[in-house]
């Protein structure tokens, strides 16, 4: 059976050695492939401007069906084909890239000024992906916290609080230099505040840390502005942070309408960013994150309730887009 490139769908991705076969990445380009769709994923170092000002990239090429497993497979070995790629003939350039890169942004960025749908906004990663950007907005639902480079601030707040504090990188970490701190313990907050500040930009965000934690942390789906899904994350015995690279399971759950007035407290935030998929990390009636960059959480959902979220993300992100003859290869020169 003949599989044509009805949509030409790009991923730029951080590392194709790192990536997974549950990653929802990898997930989204299995759905694209089963549609019939046209897969590349770039890398950070693959992008170019040519003699002529063309933005091109060397890209890890898919045109027919395969798993999940056998994507990231042949990512992680590099056994797929590499085929060099006129960025401007793209259909839709998915940004799934965690820690943020400023160069790939940028290459981005310039995809998006030719025409080409880019998701998310790069302008709007940049400033959303950042916890100030939540901590600053009006009427959501977060813990108590501050944002600061001041020890001396993360030392006033800590110890105004009656519970354990949560010391973390302003920027996406995923879990990285995260710590749970008791107010007390000065020495022990100093060093949480310089490893947290050191792991980023130098800012660092200390919040109240919410006894609910103790029973998991949803991830929910969103999408243009409705939960369409989510799961729970359980921590590991011994450990504080639900990342499941840090040993958390993932377990099914409820949308509740709790979470749904989370959403439509952000909502309008995200949208006027330009953001159109993202993750929402809730514990306890709070919005604790937003991630932007590489939000997951739709492998997982599907898997635990047979929802079919990939499916439901490439229909809402393509369904504007119309079949295009030419080629997305290079022109000749």
């Amino acid at each position: 059976m003949a599989y044509g490139p009805r949509v030409r769908i790009a991923f730029a991705i951080s590392r194709a050695a790192s990536v997974g076969g549950t990653w929802t990445t990898v997930h989204l380009a299995h759905s694209a492939l089963m549609r019939g769709d046209s897969v590349r994923f770039i890398e950070p170092w693959d992008y170019e401007i040519d003699v002529r000002g063309r933005l091109i990239a060397r890209a890890h090429a898919f045109d027919h069906p395969v798993t999940a497993d056998q994507i990231a497979d042949d990512l992680v070995r590099r056994r797929a084909v590499r085929r060099y790629v006129d960025l401007e003939r793209l259909d839709l350039l998915l940004l799934r890239a965690a820690p943020l890169d400023i160069a790939l942004l940028s290459f981005a960025d310039l995809v998006r000024e030719r025409g080409v749908p880019v998701i998310n906004d790069p302008a709007g990663l940049l400033r959303v992906s950042h916890k100030a950007w939540l901590a600053s907005l009006p009427g959501v639902d977060t813990p108590p916290g501050v944002v600061t480079r001041s020890r001396a601030s993360c030392h006033v707040f800590a110890q105004a609080q009656a519970e354990a504090v949560v010391v973390k990188p302003a920027r996406g970490s995923g879990g990285r230099d995260v710590s749970l701190v008791e107010p007390s313990d000065a020495v022990a907050l100093d060093d949480a505040f310089d490893r947290a500040r050191i792991s980023g930009d130098g800012y660092v965000v200390v919040q109240r840390y919410l006894p609910a934690a103790e029973w998991g942390e949803k991830r929910l789906v969103w999408l243009d502005g409705k939960v369409v899904g989510g799961y729970l994350r359980r921590r590991a015995p011994g450990e504080f942070r639900h990342n499941l690279k840090r040993g958390g399971q993932a377990e099914a759950t409820d949308i509740t309408a709790e979470d749904l007035t989370l959403s439509a407290q952000v909502s309008p935030h995200l949208l006027q960013a330009g953001i159109r998929l993202a993750g929402l990390d809730v514990i306890g009636g709070s919005l604790i994150e937003v991630n932007t960059l590489n939000p997951g959480g739709a492998y997982h959902a599907d898997r635990l309730t047979g929802s079919q979220l990939c499916d439901e993300i490439l229909d809402r992100l393509t369904q504007p887009l119309q079949e295009r003859s030419t080629p997305w290869a290079l022109p000749a020169p």
